[in-house]
């Protein structure tokens, strides 16, 4: 991506992925709405990293994405732009539940998986769609949205059983949206495996997620382990004109372990 001034929210950017979208989206000069749930201090340092790195205008806005009242709020932080062209739904969220286990889940984790990780998507592509339009107006090719999802949405191969399927929810919800925002607005999705970033440390502790790194490494084809910036730069080819003409795709990302399973 080399075009200057783009307009963006990245949700769920205080931290991994969502950072890494937001520096390399900020090293071309983006306007930038950082969002975080809960860490203002990570979220402020990710902000002043892409002030840093050459973003045009950054501003960071705490809302939890579960919450349509938050997802407003996210948006309205770049009303003063008059224009979106690039809307990531990066916020996610799991609870880690070894071997599938079935009582490892209650009916309030599936629903609150769910809140943040399928409906919170839907509710900021609402909330977005007239500065979408609006971007697609002043640029003259479509706005775009791009959901990060998982191949444990493909594959059920996830850290939970509400995990796998609220991200095969926001898979097939990705054709229909696609579908009732062309021409004006192109929706695609990323399908990340693994990711070398702190999100495994968190729910598995340093040995569980050296663990898990240590056989991704053995197993996937390319015998490699993303790490934030790889799918960072998938997502910004995604928000690009060089992928004009994509929209309703659903994109894998996993150094080939789809390959074995």
């Amino acid at each position: 991506m080399s075009e200057n001034g783009l307009c963006a929210i990245v949700t769920g950017s205080a931290s991994g992925l969502g950072a890494a979208i937001a520096g390399l989206l900020a090293k071309c000069g983006a306007h930038l709405v950082i969002n975080y749930s809960k860490s203002q201090k990570e979220a402020e340092a990710t902000a002043e990293a892409c002030r840093m790195a050459g973003a045009a205008d950054v501003m960071v806005v705490q809302g939890d994405v579960s919450r349509d009242d938050d997802c407003r709020k996210i948006v309205a932080a770049a009303s003063p732009w008059g224009r979106l062209d690039l809307l990531v739904n990066n916020a996610g969220t799991t609870k880690h539940v070894p071997s599938h286990d079935l009582d490892g889940l209650s009916a309030e984790d599936f629903q609150r998986i769910y809140a943040i990780n399928t409906i919170g998507p839907y509710q900021m592509i609402r909330a977005t769609r007239s500065l979408l339009e609006a971007g697609c107006k002043m640029s003259g090719r479509p706005a775009a949205v791009v959901n990060v999802s998982s191949i444990a949405g493909i594959n059920g191969d996830g850290s939970s059983v509400a995990y796998s399927a609220s991200k095969g929810a926001l898979n097939a919800m990705t054709l229909p949206l696609a579908r009732a925002l062309a021409p004006s607005i192109r929706v695609n999705t990323v399908c990340p495996g693994y990711i070398d970033t702190p999100w495994f440390t968190k729910g598995r502790g340093e040995a569980g997620a050296r663990q898990v790194r240590d056989a991704v490494l053995a197993r996937a084809p390319l015998k490699a382990a993303s790490t934030a910036e790889d799918i960072a730069q998938l997502v910004c080819f995604l928000a690009s004109p060089a992928s004009s003409n994509m929209t309703g795709e659903c994109v894998r990302i996993d150094a080939g372990l789809h390959l074995i399973l």
